[in-house]
């Protein structure tokens, strides 16, 4: 196996409707899921720059959130390494602070995974309430499906 550690990180407020969409997805992979025990599931909430080590510690990561591209439709994207630089400076979510953060810091150490990927869609709904928008629940099946291939291509490598 190429990757010792993979860790699938869910960003988001839940208290703020489709802002909890990263923690709803992290949590459905891992409920839906039997991965080894390589693989690790965080809900990361809104720590930012306290998961960092989560980063570092990986030779993969996996990011789920709520997240909005310039020019959108309202569909799940995926990010991968090299696509993350230009889309993440454009500060699309208010966890990409943190995130862009992280990145560039865990690039100072010389602790970057060999491989990430942002996975998302735009939010709906980003009202003071628990759950996510009919539109966002959705997609989520989606988002959770892409991550799974993408860690069952990583663990076959």
């Amino acid at each position: 196996m190429k990757y010792n550690r993979i860790n699938i990180l869910g960003l988001g407020n839940v208290l703020y409707g489709d802002e909890g969409f990263g923690v709803s997805a992290v949590n459905s992979l891992q409920e839906s899921s039997t991965f080894p025990d390589t693989v690790h599931f965080i809900d990361g909430g809104t720590q930012g720059i306290y998961l960092l080590d989560f980063i570092e510690s990986a030779d993969a990561v996996i990011v789920f959130d709520a997240l909005i591209p310039l020019n959108y439709d309202r569909r799940v994207y995926v990010y991968r390494n090299n696509e993350l630089p230009d889309f993440i400076h454009r500060k699309m979510s208010s966890h990409q602070m943190g995130f862009s953060e992280m990145l560039g810091i865990a690039k100072l150490h010389g602790k970057m995974p060999k491989k990430i990927v942002m996975i998302g869609a735009p939010p709906k709904d980003l009202e003071l309430n628990i759950g996510l928008s009919p539109e966002l629940a959705l997609l989520l099946p989606e988002a959770v499906e892409q991550a799974r291939a993408i860690i069952n291509t990583w663990l076959s490598e």
